[in-house]
């Protein structure tokens, strides 16, 4: 019998926990009932400063944070737009595009005002999403809670930009995996489901219907499997699914 195994989720948002849960459940297949998953918010820990410079850098600070805080493996995902024409931007800043963090309306509609004059066959993009496997070197930290009938151990309270270690001391593993979801950006949203640019967005990748007057569906107008099935999260998610059976439960088979 295979010994059920937490991971940590680095967010705050409990919806992204849950579509981590499903993404990871198709790619684990029968392994998915040994993995249990809770988010770094139930948990009561703070959100890390991202001062990285590309998705990459992000979502390994998200993770590191999390796996040093808890004592356990760690998931984190930093995600974005990227417009060809601007350069690649919002890119990184796509959460706070228009100066206020998670402001959707606002962020998706400047860039569509910034890039209003553009012709339809020059706007393409793609999201992107990085996705971080951390896992921590046991015995690093040092001090423990239980939370809900799950111990972990929190060596720090504060932040970790004020605490001098290795990190080399405190991770046995960590692996970032990208994925695209490459698409372009029409000129006015629609659709009720997703978030953040998703309204504006429209995926290459198709499901194969149509809404009600004909168009290509907006990422905002699928449902969720349909998104699930195409987007960037889930293939990195994929991608990290094989690390996580090699690295949680080779050694129990």
């Amino acid at each position: 019998m295979q010994q059920e195994r937490t991971i940590v989720v680095a967010t705050h948002n409990e919806g992204k926990l849950v579509e981590m849960n499903r993404i990871l459940g198709q790619q684990l297949g029968d392994l998915a009932s040994n993995l249990r998953l809770v988010s770094a918010g139930s948990l009561g820990l703070p959100d890390p400063k991202e001062t990285g410079i590309s998705f990459e850098q992000n979502a390994l600070i998200k993770a590191r944070d999390v796996a040093i805080r808890t004592g356990l493996p760690a998931v984190a995902d930093d995600s974005g737009l990227i417009v060809d024409v601007l350069g690649s931007a919002p890119g990184i800043l796509s959460a706070r595009w228009s100066g206020q963090h998670g402001d959707d309306v606002a962020n998706y509609q400047l860039l569509l005002d910034q890039i209003q004059d553009i012709p339809d066959a020059n706007r393409s993009a793609r999201f992107r999403c990085a996705a971080a496997l951390v896992i921590p070197e046991p015995g690093f930290a040092q001090h423990r809670f239980v939370d809900s009938g799950l111990c972990a151990a929190l060596p720090y309270q504060g932040s970790l930009d004020t605490v001098s270690f290795d990190i080399r001391e405190a991770v046995r593993t960590e692996v970032v995996e990208l994925g695209d979801m490459v698409g372009r950006i029409i000129r006015a949203p629609r659709g009720e489901h997703g978030f953040g640019y998703d309204p504006i967005f429209v995926p290459q990748d198709q499901p194969g219907r149509t809404d009600e007057l004909g168009r290509q569906l907006s990422s905002a107008q699928m449902t969720p499997e349909e998104k699930n099935a195409i987007s960037h999260r889930s293939k990195a998610l994929h991608a990290i699914a094989p690390v996580i059976v090699k690295q949680l439960f080779s050694a129990d088979n």
